[in-house]
């Protein structure tokens, strides 16, 4: 599922699971607390988890909705540890572009011009939206050509 040989992902389990950790004991101690840095709920879904499934969503451009019932977790858990891992695999070269808004058909088609290679997310997200009668609504559904 995610394009990687078990040894691959070993290794970067092996390379990016210490920065991962030192990073979260960086932002527990980074604010103020009642218990110490330990205590409460440990982590069921681990570093190595967190790196399948931000590569599956990687790969196939899938939802966290879909890479979350896939791992039997919530989708916060996965919009998390994408975002906790991205930066990770960014710092040693797989890097995703990200700020590029491409609005049109004609902006993709001028963009792929301009970049053969290039590798385009476009998966669905997620906005709430005012409920009907609510100030603002019309921002968010498409005008009804009838």
């Amino acid at each position: 599922m995610t394009g990687l040989s078990r040894e691959a992902i070993a290794g970067l389990v092996a390379e990016l699971a210490p920065r991962w950790q030192a990073r979260h004991r960086d932002r527990l101690a980074a604010r103020a607390r009642s218990r110490r840095i330990g205590a409460g709920a440990k982590h069921r879904f681990g570093f190595a988890d967190r790196l399948l499934a931000t590569l599956v969503h990687l790969r196939h451009g899938l939802t966290h909705d879909v890479v979350a019932a896939w791992f039997g977790v919530h989708r916060s858990t996965i919009t998390r540890s994408v975002a906790e891992v991205r930066p990770l695999l960014s710092e040693r070269g797989c890097q995703v572009n990200d700020g590029v808004r491409l609005r049109t058909i004609a902006d993709v088609v001028a963009y792929l011009g301009h970049h053969p290679r290039a590798l385009m997310d476009a998966t669905e997200v997620r906005v709430r939206r005012p409920v009907e009668g609510r100030a603002g609504r019309d921002r968010f559904v498409s005008e009804n050509p009838d």
